[in-house]
């Protein structure tokens, strides 16, 4: 049975070590496939007219085409030439509801994500989605600073 592991990417430089951090642990199972994620933060309450909402669309898939070529595929083709079996996912709501869904849909052992990076008043007073994640996931979840 191949165990899953869901490794989420940010875009920053912390991806690096999340996506190392994965290969390395899919050459310790052997039978193992990494799921790569990229969550595009979309908030889902907002009003707006149906000619907004139209333009709204329009952007959603401009996004998830951008996050697929910059992000989720030059990781996919660093795991591909390591041997490492993987797939893409680009997703839009929130980090870690969408990769706790991911997660438990996959049926994987662990989600793997790097730290936070920003350490602004917000992710202070409401936290970060890592932290978020961290408290309410179904799986362990691995942080690599």
């Amino acid at each position: 049975m191949t165990t899953k592991l869901v490794i989420g990417l940010d875009g920053h430089e912390s991806g690096e070590r999340v996506l190392d951090y994965g290969k390395r642990m899919a050459g310790l199972i052997k039978d193992c496939e990494l799921l790569v994620v990229y969550v595009v933060e979309w908030s889902p309450y907002s009003f707006q007219t149906p000619e907004e909402n139209a333009e709204r669309h329009k952007r959603r898939e401009e996004e998830i085409s951008l996050a697929k070529a910059r992000v989720v595929d030059p990781a996919l083709a660093k795991l591909s030439e390591a041997g490492v079996k993987a797939r893409g996912l680009v997703r839009h709501g929130h980090v870690a509801d969408i990769l706790n869904a991911i997660a438990k849909q996959e049926n994987a052992e662990q989600i793997i994500v790097g730290r936070a990076s920003s350490q602004g008043l917000v992710n202070r007073l409401f936290g970060s989605s890592t932290s978020t994640l961290v408290m309410s996931a179904h799986v362990p979840v691995t942080v690599i600073g």
